[in-house]
């Protein structure tokens, strides 16, 4: 009897020890569950916090202002006035000059985009580019001539007229000269010399990107004053036409006038872009 009681102790402490054992050995596995799960999670947080955001979408960034700043190419300090400015400006350079070349090449170091400012024949042309598009002129002869002031402008992505008031209302020299400006992709804005152009339809007709200043010329009166105040319209009609074209040249009150407007700009809501990024 006693042997027996004592097989029955053995046995039971043995169960026990199986039991504890058991239990020990799946308190240790909920306890490697949980770490695995915890790293898990804390891999996914930090995923999660080092992924960069979505850009914005653009469709809800407020009107957009292209200022294009002619005639550049004859002085670097004018040149390098508007690069400090460090905006999305573009300017457009005078072909032949002295530093054509060396400021267009120069401007898309410091985002600044580049335009060829095309010398046309204007009504009077009391004074004429030394090389310049005029009614008359053939086909081989304008594309010889717009190939060189390419060249002398070598990083351009678009053109704008210089002058062209009798040149942009010939509608048989407009015709021959955007499918050539097409060939090469590159886009074509107006500047409007005068109302009687012809040479925005002409850029339509040839499958051109193309647009037009469509608000007025912000410096026609050099002084800071006055040019705050075309630039107050320019704001106004990106606002109501959602993008606008500002055409001005590198005088220093326009500098300066721009300078100060910026903030301005920025608190209207109103996104300065590069010209081509409103061309259509």
């Amino acid at each position: 009897m006693g042997r027996k009681r004592a097989g029955t102790q053995r046995t039971i402490l043995f169960l026990l020890a199986v039991a504890v054992g058991a239990l020990i050995v799946w308190l240790a596995g909920c306890d490697k569950i949980a770490s695995t799960f915890r790293s898990l999670r804390k891999s996914t947080i930090s995923k999660t916090e080092h992924v960069p955001p979505r850009a914005p979408s653009r469709a809800g960034e407020g009107p957009k202002l292209a200022i294009l700043l002619d005639d550049l190419g004859s002085d670097p300090a004018a040149a390098e006035a508007i690069f400090a400015l460090r905006q999305p400006l573009t300017i457009s350079v005078l072909p032949f000059h002295a530093h054509s070349t060396e400021i267009a090449e120069e401007a898309g170091e410091h985002g600044i985009q580049v335009m060829l400012h095309l010398p046309m024949e204007a009504v009077g042309n009391t004074l004429p580019e030394p090389q310049e598009l005029h009614v008359g002129m053939t086909t081989a002869e304008v594309a010889a001539e717009v190939s060189a002031m390419l060249g002398s402008v070598p990083t351009a992505v678009g053109v704008n007229n210089h002058e062209g008031s009798s040149a942009t209302t010939d509608s048989r020299l407009m015709a021959e000269l955007m499918p050539l400006l097409k060939q090469k992709s590159l886009y074509f804005v107006d500047s409007r010399t005068t109302a009687a152009t012809v040479a925005l339809d002409a850029a339509r007709q040839a499958g051109l990107r193309c647009g037009s200043r469509n608000v007025p010329f912000l410096d026609d009166v050099e002084e800071v004053g006055a040019i705050r105040k075309e630039l107050e319209l320019a704001m106004r009609g990106a606002e109501e036409k959602g993008a606008a074209i500002a055409i001005g040249h590198p005088h220093k009150e326009t500098l300066e006038a721009l300078r100060e407007m910026l903030p301005k700009i920025k608190a209207r809501g109103v996104r300065l872009v590069y010209v081509s990024e409103v061309v259509r």
